[in-house]
């Protein structure tokens, strides 16, 4: 481990990240990028996170959108907010944090976890910039997921 957290965990959250910022820049939810980037886009970007980290967001996600055909969406979550809007970067954080809690609570390939917490009604709550929930204690968007409801 080098630095304040386990390398890994640092790929995790750029890719994340990476995938909250081709998000906002298509006007797609998370899961429809998730879904057409792919278990092997996002197997690569996962691998190889501390090479994009280096680069430019702009150019790293315009390679993808390109390379997986991603068109754009209507969606667009950071328009209809009314109050401060999250960046890319704390919405990575949340999500690290949910995958991370399903693949040690699950048992899971953090690939899987991570096709799975986005595939989930969690996501669509996490999205809501409007509500409480993505600044919301980490343990308690995982119990989310887990009890499949939110409290």
């Amino acid at each position: 481990m080098t630095g304040r957290e386990d390398h890994k965990e640092n790929d995790l959250f750029f890719t994340c990240s990476l995938i909250d910022y081709i998000a906002r820049k298509t006007k797609n939810k998370r899961s429809a990028i998730v879904n057409a980037l792919g278990r092997t886009s996002i197997a690569k970007i996962y691998d190889l996170a501390d090479i994009y980290h280096s680069d430019n967001i702009d150019r790293v996600s315009d390679d993808f959108i390109e390379s997986s055909g991603i068109t754009e969406g209507t969606f667009d979550n950071v328009s209809a907010a009314k109050y401060s809007v999250p960046s890319h970067w704390d919405i990575g954080k949340v999500y690290k944090r949910l995958i991370l809690g399903i693949a040690k609570e699950k048992d899971m390939d953090v690939i899987d976890a991570l096709l799975a917490a986005y595939n989930s009604f969690v996501s669509d709550k996490i999205e809501d910039f409007n509500s409480s929930f993505y600044y919301d204690a980490p343990q308690n968007i995982l119990n989310a997921y887990l009890d499949g409801k939110i409290e």
